[in-house]
């Protein structure tokens, strides 16, 4: 036996080579040579017994035994990566791999060992082999060391974490190789206090190293090894309880028939037992306290998660030993790991737990300990983790209903209205199993019934309760959508809830309120298209998936059951529900997901009559626009040429037609008439009957109707007199609109005439005329119903309606003109770009309130987003962006990404062009400013400092490809200087030009010029500039200074333009990290700068790439100190020294030239300087957010500022494993204290607290 306090921290080799085995079951050692000593007389390792001597490990050298493995030699103990590679290809049986071991281990146990040891060291990607010198004279320590030494720092992969499929295949041959070692030897070999004490040693060193493949090989490796030894224990807790029975009943027998012997046996047996049993939980503890307790909280995510997921299956398996707080309050702790990935094993290793019921008394004081945190990770920001405490709060709910209070519930019931569908089916469940899995007991009595009376009634209620108490009436999709995986059934039962709408409610049974039977119809609607179409509802799913083969003969059931139902139930519901709006516009969306050939199949016609009279009612009843269109809709459905009731439905429609435009030609001549005053019921009437019209148009051809010439004579008046309705012109545009829409796809289907195509063509103009008079209407609701239509008629009728073949069509092309861009553009500024309080006063006194606000916000975009669109399909000419382009940074939080995204689109479209706009845009915003302020302004103004931040804004969306957007960014700086001396001063050319400050503005740009190209530019400024110029210094030609520094900065400034973002943000991580030095002399600003940029720019010389590498995965056990720049590195990328070359002598001119050239650039470093900084300062993160400076990991946390807190109220002293009914008599040598700083990885939420 093992003595637990005699665990080595170091294996040697032990001498006895020649150890036989007859067979590997239990207790049986024929030779006797494995029998175990007595306790208190083990034989340490690295001591050899007098019976070893003389038997070192190349004794023997038998065929076929000691000196082969697997049929492969061995040559000087040295393996031949013969397992490694067997277990890595995965193609042979693992007990036959095992079993060979096994065999191995028999024959020479040290050599078998030394393979199994490299298995490991090969197994974590180490290239260095132990051999059996090593393993006769080095301490473990010394070896591990030594493997680290032989290490491949080359690559941070290692098996566990390479891709492709052999590698993925490799983790799990790896922990079946362990289960199955400790299986097929569980019954002597694991006894024998070598083979396990030698694995347990090496394992428990190798994760204490720093080295990370090190560490999460051999923790994954001892964890799998403790989860075999947990079964093995299992098995002989099974194996001593029968024994004890049998001994039991044995000795209870009278003396007579009682078997001495076999009581003697008995209790031998069990005496074997328990001491195996007790060597066992030696084992477990070792591994235990030597590698879980540390691992547990490692800094790799992965380490941790391994740790939990195993001690989850340990508590699963034996439970007897393991469930009880000592062990879960692991579990608890860590359910506050900053790492989803760790969190989620938490929660599954629970749910494990919970979904055995027999095991709830054991969770009841963990469950009360961290219930609240279990219920604050529904709202987690991994969603799988989400998901996963929902799923176990339902099995909370299903063990014990009184441990969850109406709070936690409520938590979890919002989240049916999740966007993100795992989370909201999770919550559905959970919300069904708490509301609606429970029945009484007389509801057994009548299942069989049906309708109003069945079981599913009350729980129908309850559903719409549910609804109306949640508060989110427009989601009543989203909620069918969660719980349609789990209460199918229930949302199926139209019967049911057809049956609750018509029929009176029983005796002493409560009737549905008015809001109730809206949320009933609008439920039953829901799930009807849920059944019908067979997909969530919009933002609940990727697309459209191929349904199966089952899933479409649910569907179409699904579909003859509705028709079946609703074709007869459908008028009655819409009869008594004709006057509710909002009732009758989900009713009518029924027929939609009708089978419409039933209504002839089922000889269903005269239902069919009875609907079509229904839908005419209301029409002549309603003038809601939603129930109108509803109405269109369903027409729309009927008319079906494919069914035969085809022909009925047309009918009716036609009928409904005509009337409607005979009444409406009737009333519009009266209305129209002159010398009289229009009448506020004529204006009612035209109104009502134009409604009814456009709202069928929308879906119908009506142009044998001739609706365009009624429509043109009503808007032709509104604009002669200025007196007509707002709402009659609007519906009047949207009507024409129709019009033109449904004869374009008439002539565009069939072959059409040029006169219908001139036809065509001068009512678009014509229409378009009128649009463009409406643009300049009083009503604010006109003009903008004028200006979306204008947008969509010249989307439609732009040059993109001759692709695809259709070349007829060129005569319909139609550009507008400069004027009418301009009014468009025009419109844009004055009812888009406002503040939200102007456009609340022009609202026709809207209230002030956040929904109104959000409705007109959502409006405006929409209109930007047409002109945009516009813009984008070159409909108008790009310069007209400008005005957009210049709101960016004013009205970003409104409307960025929708001009952003047109930068993007019209860069796409023409570089050149875009480029020209968006200096266009600066120039606009320049003269405003002078305009406003003159031109001698102050350049700190925010003004002006706003005018430079939108520069910097812009440069940015030029990316980093420098050769794509050469050209544009050259064209660009043309524009620009040319803008900037466009103006000369009138004093004289002693003073600056009138716009010289854009070049302060136009700097912003120069980092994204090629070398080169910088020169090109130079020269090309060198043109507008004057000797006197060149020669100024004072304030005012600051702006001109500083743009040639930035031209004439070369390499220097590319190197800047990409890495000044990180700088400033590597600045700010460490000046986070590090505390101000007290006492020291303050370095100067200019100094100080001097000296971070040129750090920056030394380090960006080492790198391939001007951006950040991927960050190196550190392997090697030493920390590395970075690399000190020498004193005067510091200084050479702020002053680049020239190289030295010889010259020819200069004449004098040349001389004086030189020098003055040289006193300037002298001159201008100081500039450059301060602008470097400014730049830096100012830029901040946002060139390159998402850039960071590398992270050395460090695996061992720092322990200092350990939480104490942490300590209270918790027992961290790890616990022995204690296998019931037996009491541990041994313990292993104390462990060495933990380090690891459980702040590191938690969540502050979890410090501080007491846990049990």
């Amino acid at each position: 036996m093992i003595a637990a306090p005699e665990i080595p921290t170091d294996f040697t080799l032990l001498q006895e080579s020649e150890t036989h085995f007859s067979s590997d079951t239990d207790f049986e050692d024929i030779e006797g040579k494995n029998q175990k000593q007595g306790k208190g007389k083990t034989c340490k390792k690295g001591k050899k017994g007098p019976a070893e001597k003389g038997k070192s490990g190349n004794g023997g050298g038998k065929p076929g035994g000691p000196n082969r493995m697997n049929g492969h030699h061995q040559q000087n103990g040295v393996e031949n990566m013969m397992l490694f590679e067997v277990v890595k290809m995965g193609k042979s049986a693992m007990q036959s791999v095992v079993d060979d071991w096994i065999e191995s281990y028999k024959h020479d146990r040290d050599i078998a060992l030394l393979d199994l040891i490299n298995f490991f060291i090969q197994c974590s990607g180490c290239k260095g082999v132990v051999t059996a010198e090593m393993f006769r004279h080095m301490q473990n320590s010394e070896i591990i060391r030594k493997m680290t030494e032989e290490f491949d720092e080359d690559s941070g992969d290692y098996p566990l974490t390479m891709a492709g499929p052999q590698w993925k295949k490799f983790k799990s041959s790896f922990c079946e190789f362990i289960g199955v070692l400790v299986r097929q030897c569980q019954y002597s070999i694991i006894y024998d206090e070598y083979m396990m004490d030698t694995v347990i040693s090496l394992l428990t060193g190798l994760s204490d190293s720093q080295v990370r493949a090190f560490r999460h090989t051999s923790t994954l490796a001892a964890m799998k090894l403790m989860t075999a030894l947990v079964n093995v224990a299992l098995n002989l807790s099974i194996n001593m309880d029968n024994t004890q029975r049998q001994y039991e009943a044995e000795r209870n027998k009278i003396i007579g028939k009682r078997a001495n012997d076999r009581l003697e046996l008995l209790l031998q047996k069990r005496k074997e037992l328990q001491e195996n049993q007790d060597e066992i939980e030696n084992m477990m503890n070792a591994i235990f306290k030597g590698v879980f307790v540390h691992r547990y909280r490692d800094a790799i995510a992965e380490i941790r998660a391994i740790c939990i997921e195993e001690i989850g299956i340990w508590m699963k398996m034996y439970s007897d030993a393991f469930l009880n707080d000592s062990y879960l309050k692991y579990v608890g702790w860590t359910m506050h790991d900053k790492q989803g990935e760790v969190r989620l094993k938490c929660l599954t290793a629970l749910q494990g737990l919970y979904y055995n019921k027999e095991l709830n008394s054991k969770l009841e004081l963990f469950t009360s300990r961290f219930k609240d945190r279990i219920v604050s990770m529904t709202l987690d920001k991994e969603y799988d983790v989400a998901v996963q405490a929902i799923k176990l709060l339902t099995l909370v709910l299903q063990s014990s209903e009184e441990v969850l209070t109406a709070e936690d519930c409520e938590n979890v019931y919002h989240l049916v209205y999740s966007a993100h569908r795992p989370v909201a089916v999770a919550a559905g469940e959970f919300l069904y199993k708490k509301l609606f899995s429970r029945r009484d007991t007389e509801d057994d009595g009548i299942l069989k019934r049906r309708g109003r009376q069945s079981p599913n009634a009350n729980l129908v209620k309850t559903l719409v309760f549910f609804f109306l108490e949640s508060e989110l009436h427009e989601h009543a999709a989203y909620l069918v959508d969660s719980m349609w995986d789990c209460a199918t059934d229930l949302l199926k039962d139209w019967e049911c809830m057809n049956s609750l709408l018509l029929e009176e409610p029983l005796n002493g049974e409560e009737p549905l309120t008015d809001r109730q039977e809206s949320a009933l119809i609008e439920i039953m609607l829901c799930t009807i298209r849920q059944a019908a179409e067979c997909h969530p509802p919009v933002g609940r799913g990727t697309g459209k998936r191929v349904l199966t083969a089952k899933e479409k003969k649910t569907q179409l059931d699904d579909r003859t059951k509705i028709t079946e139902l609703f074709a007869v139930a459908l008028p009655q519901l819409l009869a008594k529900y004709s006057v509710d709006a909002e009732k009758v516009t989900n009713l009518l969306q029924l027929p939609q997901y009708f089978d419409l050939e039933i209504y002839t199949t089922g000889r269903l016609e005269k239902h069919l009559d009875a609907l079509l009279r229904q839908i005419r009612d209301i029409v002549e009843k309603h003038t809601d626009i939603d129930v109108l269109e509803a109405c269109s809709k369903t027409y729309h459905a009927l008319c079906n040429e494919e069914f035969t009731i085809f022909n009925r439905v047309d009918i009716a429609r036609s009928q409904l037609i005509d009337e409607l435009a005979d009444k409406f030609n009737r009333l519009l001549e009266d209305f129209l008439q002159e010398g009289e005053e229009p009448d506020e019921d004529d204006a009612y009437q035209v109104l009502s009957t134009l409604k009814r019209i456009t709202a069928f148009h929308n879906a119908h051809d009506l142009s044998r109707w001739d609706l365009f010439g009624c429509n043109y004579k009503l808007l032709k008046t509104g604009i002669e007199n200025g007196d007509m309705p707002e709402q009659i012109v609007i519906h009047a545009l949207q009507c024409t609109h129709y019009v033109i829409l449904w004869q374009l796809a008439k002539v565009t289907e069939s072959s059409s005439t040029k006169e219908d195509l001139l036809r065509l063509k001068k009512q678009m103009r014509v229409f378009c005329q009128i649009c463009q008079h409406y643009l300049t209407n009083v009503n604010t609701a006109v003009k903008e119903q004028a200006f979306t239509i204008l947008c969509d008629v010249l989307m439609i009728f732009s040059h993109q309606i001759m692709t695809g073949g259709r070349d007829m069509l060129e005569p319909l092309v139609y550009t507008p003109d400069s004027s009418l861009q301009s009014e468009l553009l025009s419109f844009i500024l004055d009812h888009v770009f406002i503040d939200q309080d102007d456009d609340n006063n022009s609202a026709d006194g809207q209230q002030d309130d956040e929904a109104s606000k959000i409705e007109a916000l959502h409006k405006r975009r929409n209109l930007l987003a047409a002109f945009c669109k516009l813009i984008v399909y070159t409909v108008v000419e790009m310069n007209t962006a400008a005005d957009i382009f210049k709101q960016y940074m004013k009205y970003y939080n409104d409307y960025g990404d929708i001009i952003k995204e047109t930068m993007s689109k019209t860069r796409q479209i023409d570089k050149i062009q875009c480029a020209k706009t968006l200096i266009l845009s600066l120039q606009q915003l320049f003269n405003e400013m002078i305009q406003e302020n003159g031109y001698n302004f102050d350049r700190s103004s925010p003004t002006f400092s706003g005018i430079k931040e939108l520069a910097r804004r812009f440069a940015l969306t030029f990316g980093l490809d420098q050769l794509k957007t050469r050209e544009a960014i050259a064209m660009l700086h043309k524009d620009g200087i040319e803008f900037a001396f466009k103006e000369p001063n009138p004093q004289g050319e002693s003073h600056p030009p009138l716009n010289l400050a854009f070049l302060d503005i136009l700097s912003e740009f120069s980092s994204k010029l090629l070398r080169q190209d910088k020169r090109t530019v130079y020269v090309y400024l060198e043109k507008f500039m004057t000797f006197q110029m060149s020669l100024r210094r004072e304030d005012v030609w600051l702006p001109l200074m500083s743009y040639r520094n930035s031209l004439l900065a070369g390499g220097d400034d590319d190197t800047m333009s990409v890495i000044s973002g990180i700088s400033s943000r590597g600045s700010t991580v460490r000046n986070k990290k590090t505390k101000p030095a007290t006492g020291k002399r303050k370095v100067p600003e200019a100094e100080e700068s001097s000296s971070s940029d040129s750090m920056w720019l030394n380090r960006e010389q080492s790198m391939h790439t001007p951006v950040m590498m991927q960050t190196p995965q550190l392997t090697s056990t030493i920390m590395r100190e970075p690399k000190r720049l020498r004193p005067d590195e510091n200084y050479m990328g702020v002053y680049p020294m020239q190289p030295e070359h010889h010259q020819p002598p200069l004449d004098y001119k040349q001389q004086e030239e030189a020098a003055r050239q040289q006193q300037e650039r002298a001159a201008m470093n100081y500039v450059k300087l301060r602008s470097n900084l400014q730049h830096a300062i100012r830029r901040g993160t946002s060139l390159m957010e998402d850039d960071e400076e590398p992270i050395v990991e460090d695996v061992m946390m720092s322990s200092e500022g350990r939480i104490e807190d942490l300590n209270e109220g918790m027992d961290f002293d790890t616990m022995d494993i204690d296998l019931p009914p037996s009491k541990n008599r041994r313990e292993r040598t104390e462990l060495k204290p933990d380090f690891f700083d459980p702040a590191s990885i938690m969540d502050e939420s979890v410090l501080g607290v007491s846990m049990f």
